[in-house]
């Protein structure tokens, strides 16, 4: 599947590939791709990882309170603690990614 002019592949460029590869409405396509996200939300705000065989995995991580420090002024104040989600690839897709660039 080829990008459009942007770089950055979007809901409606992965609707479109479903469109084309399985045939399904685009409206069809569209709706399964929003439940595929919402799914992968709602399981990441219910505290749960998500794994994608031969992808990656979406891993949640607690972030314990700390100070930080305003680069432009230094000045110090309190970072509150928080969960955020981090992505670790698949070494497939790590394979994939780092030869792409070869032609």
């Amino acid at each position: 599947m080829a990008l459009g002019e942007s770089s950055t592949l979007t809901r409606a460029d992965l609707a479109e590939a479903l469109h084309r590869s399985v045939g399904l409405s685009r409206a069809e396509a569209l709706h399964m791709v929003e439940q595929i996200v919402d799914r992968m939300s709602d399981a990441l705000a219910a505290g749960e990882n998500v794994k994608i065989s031969s992808f990656g995995t979406f891993l949640l991580n607690d972030k314990r309170e700390r100070i930080g420090r305003n680069p432009k002024t230094g000045v110090e104040s309190p970072v509150s603690a928080r969960r955020v989600v981090t992505f670790r690839p698949s070494q497939g897709l790590r394979d994939q990614v780092a030869g792409s660039g070869e032609t």
